[in-house]
């Protein structure tokens, strides 16, 4: 008994299939137009059988409590992404970064390999370095993949960076950036526009990563910082040059507390890539880490990001001139991103 099954393959072209063992003829025997169009069918449900169908998670990073420090999302690409997708999928999570973990090998498996691409994407743009992103890779590649490893390496624009596990939390070893002082005539504007007339008591450029550190009046406290109205809506205008992605406000902190102390405040704003503020942020930790180790003598510090949700930080100066910044993270969202 023979079934047909009438496919069509557009422009009008239809072929007959016949489903019966011998009486469906070989490629070689089958008119060109025909091979054609079985070529096209088969094609179709390769695409079909690719519909997008990728792990994805969001991870809070610098917390170990849900809904505090940084959300990320995290991706796990078994295969290769169209270039333009990666884009999209950050716009669609709308979170200030999207990880992509890529394997770099075809025979890597995400339970057990140590080594993997790493890339950061904001809802605007692609960007070389995202601590609190690579935060949450690790955790959903430790925490939720089971990853038999102690040491993860990440192949990023930024090099390599490395996560490992402790008792306390991730470790990440990220790369250390130098500060330079910087004129305040030139960037005036921006400061006006952001802060008003808040009192600034130093200032400085880190060219590495194009961030603008603005460390507050020590006049000032933790609460002035956490309160204070930073306008971000009119960077772009002020600041489009590109010398300038990110603006760090930072504070030093108050040893004499009765609650837990912490070395330095600060928090962190990036409209040039999207973000307004951004709740945690490791990147700009490479660049406090710098400014305050030089500033308080210490290679040991504890900072505290003053967002809204909040983020604590252990920092720790490396020999090698990079730096450790540790941190937790709590996994709250997992599920199958299609499209």
């Amino acid at each position: 008994m023979k079934t047909s099954i009438r496919a069509d393959f557009g422009s009008g072209l239809g072929v007959c299939l016949l489903l019966a063992g011998s009486c469906w003829p070989s490629p070689s025997a089958l008119r060109p137009d025909i091979k054609q169009a079985t070529s096209n069918f088969e094609n179709l449900q390769k695409q079909l059988a690719r519909k997008m169908k990728l792990p994805i998670f969001i991870a809070d990073a610098f917390t170990a409590r849900a809904f505090c420090g940084n959300p990320a999302a995290v991706c796990l690409l078994e295969n290769e992404l169209d270039e333009d997708m990666h884009q999209k999928i950050a716009r669609e999570m709308n979170l200030s970064e999207t990880a992509f973990i890529r394997k770099l090998h075809p025979t890597d498996n995400f339970a057990q390999s140590s080594c993997f691409g790493l890339r950061w994407f904001t809802p605007a743009s692609e960007v070389p370095l995202c601590g609190h992103a690579t935060l949450a890779s690790a955790a959903v590649l430790f925490h939720k993949i089971k990853n038999m490893n102690s040491t993860l390496t990440f192949v990023t624009l930024s090099g390599e960076l490395r996560a490992r596990q402790a008792e306390d939390g991730i470790v990440l070893d990220l790369p250390l950036y130098p500060v330079y002082p910087q004129d305040f005539h030139e960037v005036e504007d921006l400061i006006k526009t952001a802060i008003g007339n808040t009192l600034v008591q130093d200032i400085c450029y880190s060219p590495d990563t194009r961030k603008l550190l603005l460390r507050l009046s020590d006049t000032y406290n933790r609460s002035f910082l956490e309160n204070l109205k930073v306008n971000t809506e009119n960077l772009l205008q002020v600041e489009n040059t590109g010398k300038v992605k990110g603006l760090i406000l930072t504070l030093k902190g108050e040893p004499g507390r009765q609650s837990q102390s912490f070395d330095f405040y600060s928090r962190y704003f990036a409209p040039w890539v999207g973000v307004a503020e951004d709740p945690v942020t490791g990147s700009a930790h490479a660049v406090l880490s710098s400014y305050w180790s030089q500033q308080l003598g210490k290679k040991e510090m504890h900072a505290f990001q003053c967002s809204q949700r909040g983020g604590e930080l252990g920092i720790s100066l490396r020999p090698d001139g990079r730096v450790d910044i540790r941190g937790g993270a709590a996994v709250v969202l997992e599920g199958t991103l299609t499209a």
